[in-house]
């Protein structure tokens, strides 16, 4: 298990663009969509070249990370939080056959910072968000990996990780938690982290209460 602890610590190194898959859109404003001529003078005053990756946080209908990769030769990934404007950037970059250079995450916009930590034997993840979360990522022993989440729940669920074959996914199950009101108060039961290239990782977090499961999905990306 010591090589999937190795693994995280090299993951670390990513400030990643987060996907956040929680929340209501129709709590924000009207989406105005910015005009094509202001795009493309923003994209000019960045000096995007070919090749170079450009975020885009409420991305809208896609057309600021269309525009980079159609006339900057750009990848680009693009973050918004509206489904009916997810889909129609998705439908349209498929349209332009950008598909292998755009990617639209549905989601809000946060950051996660990992930082090694404890003289190299832990991992620290923490999320910056509306509300901030840390999780601690450690060996207990030589095979056995645990995570431990201090939420904003105000509990402290501890996770036990179990690996996929090939090694690229690590599902964490509930083991137990400290300051948890009852059984079935609300706490996080699960969390599987699977390892897309050394840029890109997902997480897929189910948080429990009184029988009632949610789920939460973070799309992190290297910040280059």
């Amino acid at each position: 298990m010591r090589v999937f602890l190795t693994a995280l610590v090299i993951a670390s190194a990513a400030l990643p663009l987060a996907g956040q898959q929680f929340g209501a859109a129709e709590n924000l404003g009207p989406a105005i969509p910015t005009p094509q001529f202001l795009v493309n003078r923003m994209l000019e005053a960045g000096r995007v070249k070919p090749g170079e990756m450009v975020y885009d946080l409420g991305s809208g209908d896609g057309r600021v990370v269309i525009t980079a990769a159609q006339n900057f030769g750009a990848r680009a990934v693009g973050v918004e939080l509206m489904p009916d404007l997810v889909r129609k950037a998705r439908e349209r970059i498929l349209s332009l056959g950008l598909a292998d250079r755009i990617t639209i995450v549905e989601g809000s916009a946060l950051r996660v910072d990992f930082k090694v930590t404890g003289g190299g034997s832990t991992v620290m993840s923490e999320i910056y968000g509306k509300e901030d979360m840390i999780s601690m990522f450690h060996l207990d022993g030589a095979n056995r990996l645990l995570l431990t989440h201090y939420c904003a729940a105000g509990n402290q669920p501890r996770m036990q990780a179990s690996v996929s074959s090939d090694g690229k996914t690590i599902t964490f199950n509930f083991v137990d938690a400290t300051n948890l009101a009852t059984p079935d108060a609300g706490r996080m039961q699960s969390m599987v982290l699977t390892l897309i290239d050394d840029n890109h990782h997902t997480e897929d977090w189910t948080f429990v209460d009184h029988g009632k499961e949610m789920k939460e999905s973070f799309d992190l990306r290297r910040k280059m």
